[in-house]
Protein backbone atom coordinates (compact mmCIF):
# COMPACT_ATOMS: atom_id res chain seq x y z
CA UNK A 1 0.00 0.00 0.00
CA UNK A 2 1.36 3.43 -0.98
CA UNK A 3 0.25 6.72 0.56
CA UNK A 4 1.13 10.30 -0.32
CA UNK A 5 2.72 12.62 2.25
CA UNK A 6 1.70 16.32 2.58
CA UNK A 7 4.73 17.22 0.44
CA UNK A 8 3.49 15.02 -2.42
CA UNK A 9 5.96 12.13 -2.02
CA UNK A 10 4.80 8.49 -2.23
CA UNK A 11 5.51 6.53 0.95
CA UNK A 12 5.11 2.88 1.92
CA UNK A 13 5.20 3.90 5.59
CA UNK A 14 1.95 5.38 6.87
CA UNK A 15 3.37 7.25 9.86
CA UNK A 16 6.29 9.26 8.38
CA UNK A 17 7.24 9.86 4.74
CA UNK A 18 10.00 7.51 3.58
CA UNK A 19 11.42 10.26 1.36
CA UNK A 20 11.33 13.50 3.39
CA UNK A 21 10.35 12.31 6.89
CA UNK A 22 7.24 14.51 7.07
CA UNK A 23 4.57 13.12 9.45
CA UNK A 24 1.57 11.72 7.54
CA UNK A 25 -1.84 12.51 9.13
CA UNK A 26 -4.23 9.59 9.43
CA UNK A 27 -6.85 11.32 7.29
CA UNK A 28 -4.24 12.25 4.67
CA UNK A 29 -2.98 8.71 4.38
CA UNK A 30 -6.51 7.31 3.99
CA UNK A 31 -7.29 9.80 1.25
CA UNK A 32 -4.10 9.01 -0.59
CA UNK A 33 -4.53 5.23 -0.64
CA UNK A 34 -6.95 5.11 -3.65
CA UNK A 35 -4.49 7.23 -5.69
CA UNK A 36 -2.59 5.73 -8.61
CA UNK A 37 0.26 3.41 -7.67
CA UNK A 38 2.47 4.80 -10.39
CA UNK A 39 2.93 8.32 -11.64
CA UNK A 40 5.16 11.33 -11.71
CA UNK A 41 5.46 11.74 -7.91
CA UNK A 42 6.41 8.08 -7.51
CA UNK A 43 9.16 8.49 -10.05
CA UNK A 44 10.56 11.43 -8.13
CA UNK A 45 10.26 9.83 -4.70
CA UNK A 46 11.69 6.49 -5.78
CA UNK A 47 15.12 7.83 -6.59
CA UNK A 48 16.58 6.19 -3.53
CA UNK A 49 15.00 2.78 -4.18
CA UNK A 50 16.00 2.81 -7.86
CA UNK A 51 19.65 2.80 -6.81
CA UNK A 52 19.42 -0.98 -6.96
CA UNK A 53 19.81 -3.01 -3.77
CA UNK A 54 22.66 -5.49 -3.67
CA UNK A 55 22.14 -9.08 -2.51
CA UNK A 56 24.92 -10.30 -0.22
CA UNK A 57 26.39 -13.56 -1.60
CA UNK A 58 27.35 -14.58 1.93
CA UNK A 59 24.06 -14.27 3.86
CA UNK A 60 21.50 -13.39 1.16
CA UNK A 61 20.36 -10.13 2.81
CA UNK A 62 19.79 -6.94 0.78
CA UNK A 63 21.97 -3.83 1.14
CA UNK A 64 21.49 -0.47 -0.63
CA UNK A 65 23.25 0.03 -3.93
CA UNK A 66 26.82 1.28 -3.57
CA UNK A 67 27.30 -0.14 -0.06
CA UNK A 68 30.80 -1.34 0.72
CA UNK A 69 29.79 -3.75 3.50
CA UNK A 70 26.76 -5.97 4.05
CA UNK A 71 24.68 -4.51 6.86
CA UNK A 72 23.80 -7.98 8.15
CA UNK A 73 27.05 -9.96 8.12
CA UNK A 74 29.76 -7.42 7.27
CA UNK A 75 30.63 -8.99 3.87
CA UNK A 76 33.05 -6.72 1.96
CA UNK A 77 31.53 -6.09 -1.50
CA UNK A 78 34.74 -4.42 -2.71
CA UNK A 79 37.13 -7.32 -2.10
CA UNK A 80 34.57 -10.14 -2.07
CA UNK A 81 35.81 -11.25 1.34
CA UNK A 82 33.38 -12.40 4.06
CA UNK A 83 33.79 -10.92 7.50
CA UNK A 84 36.02 -12.92 9.87
CA UNK A 85 34.08 -15.03 12.37
CA UNK A 86 33.94 -13.66 15.90
CA UNK A 87 36.40 -15.23 18.36
CA UNK A 88 34.94 -18.06 20.45
CA UNK A 89 33.84 -16.93 23.89
CA UNK A 90 36.12 -17.89 26.73
CA UNK A 91 35.31 -18.26 30.38
CA UNK A 92 36.56 -15.72 32.88
CA UNK A 93 36.90 -18.52 35.50
CA UNK A 94 40.41 -19.86 36.05
CA UNK A 95 39.76 -23.60 36.49
CA UNK A 96 43.40 -24.25 37.36
CA UNK A 97 42.87 -22.49 40.69
CA UNK A 98 40.05 -24.88 41.54
CA UNK A 99 42.08 -27.92 40.54
CA UNK A 100 45.09 -26.88 42.63
CA UNK A 101 42.99 -26.49 45.76
CA UNK A 102 42.67 -30.28 46.12
CA UNK A 103 40.01 -32.28 47.88
CA UNK A 104 39.59 -29.75 50.69
CA UNK A 105 38.23 -27.06 48.39
CA UNK A 106 36.05 -29.62 46.60
CA UNK A 107 34.53 -30.69 49.88
CA UNK A 108 33.89 -27.09 50.86
CA UNK A 109 32.17 -26.44 47.53
CA UNK A 110 29.96 -29.49 47.98
CA UNK A 111 29.05 -28.43 51.51
CA UNK A 112 28.17 -24.93 50.32
CA UNK A 113 25.89 -26.34 47.63
CA UNK A 114 24.12 -28.83 49.92
CA UNK A 115 21.51 -26.51 51.53
CA UNK A 116 20.16 -25.27 48.17
CA UNK A 117 21.85 -26.67 45.10
CA UNK A 118 19.77 -24.52 42.74
CA UNK A 119 20.89 -21.21 44.25
CA UNK A 120 24.38 -22.16 45.47
CA UNK A 121 27.50 -21.04 43.51
CA UNK A 122 29.07 -23.76 41.36
CA UNK A 123 32.62 -22.91 42.46
CA UNK A 124 34.48 -20.34 44.61
CA UNK A 125 35.05 -17.00 42.86
CA UNK A 126 31.88 -17.06 40.76
CA UNK A 127 29.65 -13.94 41.03
CA UNK A 128 26.32 -14.33 42.82
CA UNK A 129 23.35 -15.34 40.71
CA UNK A 130 21.57 -12.42 39.05
CA UNK A 131 17.90 -11.77 39.88
CA UNK A 132 15.23 -12.94 37.47
CA UNK A 133 14.93 -9.49 35.88
CA UNK A 134 18.55 -9.65 34.66
CA UNK A 135 18.59 -13.20 33.35
CA UNK A 136 18.79 -11.95 29.76
CA UNK A 137 22.05 -10.05 30.36
CA UNK A 138 24.68 -12.67 31.36
CA UNK A 139 25.12 -13.71 27.70
CA UNK A 140 26.95 -10.45 27.09
CA UNK A 141 29.92 -11.67 29.10
CA UNK A 142 30.87 -13.92 26.21
CA UNK A 143 30.98 -10.93 23.85
CA UNK A 144 34.26 -9.71 25.37
CA UNK A 145 36.55 -12.73 25.81
CA UNK A 146 38.18 -12.91 29.22
CA UNK A 147 36.38 -9.82 30.56
CA UNK A 148 35.24 -10.02 34.21
CA UNK A 149 31.55 -9.46 34.92
CA UNK A 150 30.60 -5.85 35.60
CA UNK A 151 30.21 -5.14 39.33
CA UNK A 152 26.69 -4.61 40.59
CA UNK A 153 25.07 -5.37 37.24
CA UNK A 154 26.24 -2.05 35.72
CA UNK A 155 25.97 -3.42 32.20
CA UNK A 156 22.23 -3.96 32.65
CA UNK A 157 21.67 -0.25 33.31
CA UNK A 158 23.55 1.16 30.32
CA UNK A 159 20.78 0.95 27.72
CA UNK A 160 21.90 -0.88 24.60
CA UNK A 161 25.22 -1.61 26.25
CA UNK A 162 23.64 -4.75 27.73
CA UNK A 163 22.65 -6.13 24.33
CA UNK A 164 25.14 -8.52 22.69
CA UNK A 165 25.85 -8.44 18.96
CA UNK A 166 23.24 -10.31 16.89
CA UNK A 167 24.22 -13.76 15.73
CA UNK A 168 26.25 -13.67 12.53
CA UNK A 169 27.19 -9.98 12.86
CA UNK A 170 30.96 -9.53 13.37
CA UNK A 171 31.88 -7.61 16.53
CA UNK A 172 34.32 -4.72 16.58
CA UNK A 173 37.86 -6.18 16.47
CA UNK A 174 40.39 -5.29 19.11
CA UNK A 175 39.93 -4.53 22.78
CA UNK A 176 38.82 -0.88 22.49
CA UNK A 177 35.26 -0.12 23.58
CA UNK A 178 33.42 2.58 21.61
CA UNK A 179 30.24 4.54 22.28
CA UNK A 180 28.08 7.00 20.34
CA UNK A 181 26.68 10.11 22.01
CA UNK A 182 23.29 11.26 20.63
CA UNK A 183 22.65 14.95 21.31
CA UNK A 184 19.73 17.30 20.72
CA UNK A 185 21.72 20.25 19.33
CA UNK A 186 19.96 23.68 19.55
CA UNK A 187 22.65 25.28 17.35
CA UNK A 188 22.06 22.77 14.54
CA UNK A 189 18.31 23.26 14.96
CA UNK A 190 18.74 27.03 14.51
CA UNK A 191 21.00 26.38 11.51
CA UNK A 192 18.42 24.14 9.79
CA UNK A 193 15.30 26.10 10.91
CA UNK A 194 12.79 23.22 10.66
CA UNK A 195 9.08 23.63 11.36
CA UNK A 196 8.99 20.94 14.06
CA UNK A 197 9.42 22.12 17.67
CA UNK A 198 12.79 21.49 19.30
CA UNK A 199 12.77 18.87 22.09
CA UNK A 200 14.35 19.81 25.39
CA UNK A 201 18.12 19.47 25.16
CA UNK A 202 19.40 17.49 28.13
CA UNK A 203 22.11 14.92 28.66
CA UNK A 204 23.06 12.90 25.58
CA UNK A 205 21.87 9.39 24.92
CA UNK A 206 24.67 6.82 25.01
CA UNK A 207 24.82 3.79 22.71
CA UNK A 208 27.52 1.14 23.04
CA UNK A 209 28.92 0.21 19.62
CA UNK A 210 29.50 -3.54 19.38
CA UNK A 211 29.42 -4.25 15.62
CA UNK A 212 31.75 -3.46 12.74
CA UNK A 213 28.87 -2.01 10.70
CA UNK A 214 26.00 -0.01 12.22
CA UNK A 215 22.92 1.55 10.63
CA UNK A 216 21.89 5.05 11.72
CA UNK A 217 18.28 6.07 11.08
CA UNK A 218 14.69 5.76 12.28
CA UNK A 219 12.72 2.53 12.74
CA UNK A 220 9.88 1.56 10.40
CA UNK A 221 7.62 -1.41 11.11
CA UNK A 222 6.16 -1.46 7.61
CA UNK A 223 9.62 -1.66 6.01
CA UNK A 224 11.22 -3.83 8.69
CA UNK A 225 13.92 -1.25 9.51
CA UNK A 226 15.49 -1.38 12.98
CA UNK A 227 18.58 0.88 13.06
CA UNK A 228 21.45 0.18 15.44
CA UNK A 229 21.55 3.89 16.35
CA UNK A 230 17.94 5.08 16.61
CA UNK A 231 17.24 8.78 15.95
CA UNK A 232 13.50 8.14 15.87
CA UNK A 233 12.42 11.41 17.53
CA UNK A 234 13.98 13.51 14.75
CA UNK A 235 11.65 13.59 11.71
CA UNK A 236 14.44 14.99 9.54
CA UNK A 237 16.44 11.75 9.81
CA UNK A 238 15.76 9.21 7.05
CA UNK A 239 14.82 5.61 7.84
CA UNK A 240 18.19 4.43 6.50
CA UNK A 241 20.20 7.61 6.88
CA UNK A 242 23.87 6.61 7.05
CA UNK A 243 26.17 3.68 7.81
CA UNK A 244 29.05 3.61 10.30
CA UNK A 245 31.89 1.09 9.80
CA UNK A 246 35.10 0.46 11.72
CA UNK A 247 38.20 -1.72 11.78
CA UNK A 248 38.49 -1.37 15.55
CA UNK A 249 40.63 1.79 15.51
CA UNK A 250 39.34 3.97 12.66
CA UNK A 251 35.77 4.91 11.74
CA UNK A 252 34.04 5.73 8.46
CA UNK A 253 30.61 7.17 7.67
CA UNK A 254 28.63 6.70 4.44
CA UNK A 255 25.42 8.52 3.54
CA UNK A 256 22.86 6.01 2.24
CA UNK A 257 20.89 8.46 0.12
CA UNK A 258 19.23 10.37 2.95
CA UNK A 259 16.75 13.15 2.24
CA UNK A 260 18.47 15.85 4.28
CA UNK A 261 22.11 14.77 4.07
CA UNK A 262 24.86 13.82 6.51
CA UNK A 263 27.20 16.58 7.69
CA UNK A 264 30.59 16.20 9.43
CA UNK A 265 32.62 18.79 11.35
CA UNK A 266 35.63 18.47 13.61
CA UNK A 267 35.26 19.47 17.25
CA UNK A 268 35.51 23.26 17.53
CA UNK A 269 34.87 23.90 13.82
CA UNK A 270 31.88 25.96 12.61
CA UNK A 271 28.67 24.17 11.70
CA UNK A 272 29.04 22.50 8.27
CA UNK A 273 27.06 23.61 5.22
CA UNK A 274 28.05 20.92 2.71
CA UNK A 275 26.73 17.36 3.14
CA UNK A 276 28.74 14.24 2.36
CA UNK A 277 28.49 12.77 -1.12
CA UNK A 278 26.03 9.89 -1.07
CA UNK A 279 27.41 6.36 -1.31
CA UNK A 280 31.03 7.36 -0.57
CA UNK A 281 32.71 6.43 2.71
CA UNK A 282 34.53 9.22 4.54
CA UNK A 283 36.86 8.61 7.45
CA UNK A 284 36.04 10.47 10.65
CA UNK A 285 38.26 11.13 13.64
CA UNK A 286 37.38 10.37 17.22
CA UNK A 287 35.32 13.26 18.57
CA UNK A 288 34.17 14.51 15.15
CA UNK A 289 30.55 15.70 15.10
CA UNK A 290 27.98 14.17 12.74
CA UNK A 291 24.89 16.31 12.12
CA UNK A 292 21.67 14.66 10.91
CA UNK A 293 18.09 15.74 10.40
CA UNK A 294 16.62 18.71 12.26
CA UNK A 295 18.55 18.61 15.55
CA UNK A 296 20.55 15.38 15.92
CA UNK A 297 24.30 15.43 16.62
CA UNK A 298 26.32 12.20 16.93
CA UNK A 299 29.81 11.88 18.41
CA UNK A 300 31.81 8.63 18.16
CA UNK A 301 34.42 8.22 20.89
CA UNK A 302 36.20 5.67 23.07
CA UNK A 303 34.19 4.59 26.10
CA UNK A 304 35.16 5.96 29.49
CA UNK A 305 35.65 3.63 32.47
CA UNK A 306 32.29 2.39 33.71
CA UNK A 307 30.35 3.34 30.57
CA UNK A 308 30.39 -0.15 29.03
Amino acid sequence: MTVTCPEGHPSRSTDYCDVCGTPIPAAGSAAAEPGPATGAPAGAGGAETEAGPVTCPNCGELSPGGSLFCENCGYDFTTGTPAPPPPPPTSGLDLSVIGSAGGASGGAGAAAGAPGSAGAPAAPGLPPAAPDGATGVPGEAGGVPGAPPAPGGASATSGTAGTPSPAGVPPIPGGTAWVAEIWVDPDWYAHERPEDPLPSAGLPGLVTLRQRSLLVGRPSRSRGISPDIDCGSDPGVSRRHCQLTTDGQRWWVEDLGSSNGTFVAAAGDPLPDTPLAQGIRQEIEEGDRLFLGAWTRLVIRKALPGEV
